[in-house]
């Protein structure tokens, strides 16, 4: 018996809320001035911190198995490396809008490896649609010159991106296949310590500056011509682990227990259209983009709705 349709819709509204704001973490990366490790480790540890603050948070984890606590421990790191690459990615290319389009490719990923993990057939029309999604990447990568910035790599964003895109694609189905076993904000919390915990250990020894638990904040001069410079980093910090992460971690995880791992990573496919819409309205990122990005980018969205329909109509 199939779970209940308001159950489903529920789920499907929670997902395209965390979606909707999480077009913002891309705008945020690049907002924030220091590097992706330590935007991760903030992220991650102060997500894990507030989490702990709610009582209900230490009563489901005390009632499950350590088995079970690990797994989603491990299924964490694999989260902490898709930021890392997600971040890392838009701070190569300095572009929100390449990293943001490389992400569809989590579509082709997870076709195919979430009927490994579930051990359920293949879907050719998965797989067609997700080799279309490819198809649009492909064409975005074309459509790019080479930079002439120094540190700036469109080449390796892409290939940093859809590394990115990889790895968010077995997060979710790996907490696809396990979401059972304990209840969302218990899985959220344990996800979030083990990345905080692992790059706590390893920042001192590759941080090329020393890190700080928290961004300096100097009111004064909170401007808005500097707004990327590094005096609003606490603020943007503030907002991407309590609304981008804590809340939309939260929503995800539990769409995740009526939702399939490939309708997922589909709806969260609209993450670019957010993304590359703000990167246009606040970065002006359309006027360094010609029409065969937009053709690739299109090809994306077309692959997104034509799931949708061919779903509705099975």
């Amino acid at each position: 018996m199939g779970k209940p349709i308001t159950s489903k819709s529920n789920a499907l509204l929670a997902l395209h809320i965390a979606v909707f704001i999480w077009g913002f973490t891309a705008i945020l990366g690049k907002l924030i001035s220091y590097n992706s490790f330590t935007l991760v480790w903030h992220r991650m540890l102060i997500t894990a911190l507030v989490y702990l603050l709610i009582p209900s948070v230490w009563r489901q984890l005390k009632g499950l198995p350590l088995k079970t606590m690990k797994i989603f421990l491990g299924i964490g790191l694999i989260v902490c490396a898709h930021w890392l690459t997600f971040y890392g990615s838009i701070k190569l290319g300095n572009s929100v809008s390449i990293t943001l389009a490389c992400l569809g490719s989590a579509t082709f990923f997870a076709a195919i490896i979430e009927p490994i993990a579930m051990k359920t057939p293949f879907s050719k029309q998965h797989i067609l649609l997700g080799l279309v999604v490819m198809l649009g990447i492909l064409l975005i990568y074309l459509s790019l010159p080479q930079s002439k910035v120094q540190g700036v790599s469109n080449g390796l964003a892409i290939l940093t991106g859809l590394l990115s895109a990889l790895l968010a694609a077995s997060f979710t189905i790996l907490n696809k296949q396990h979401i059972n076993k304990a209840p969302a904000l218990a899985i959220s919390t344990l996800e979030m310590i083990s990345g905080a915990v692992l790059l706590t250990a390893i920042l001192p020894f590759i941080a090329e500056k020393p890190c700080y638990f928290w961004p300096t904040i100097d009111i004064h001069l909170l401007h808005l011509n500097t707004l990327s410079s590094g005096e609003w980093d606490g603020i943007w910090v503030i907002i991407l682990a309590l609304v981008c992460t804590n809340l939309t971690f939260y929503l995800g995880t539990y769409s995740l227990q009526y939702l399939s791992a490939f309708t997922c990573n589909l709806t969260v496919n609209l993450e670019p259209i957010y993304g590359i819409i703000l990167g246009a309205l606040i970065f002006h990122e359309n006027k360094s983009l010609n029409p065969y990005f937009y053709l690739g980018a299109g090809i994306i969205v077309l692959a997104i709705f034509a799931q949708a329909w061919l779903s509705r109509k099975g």
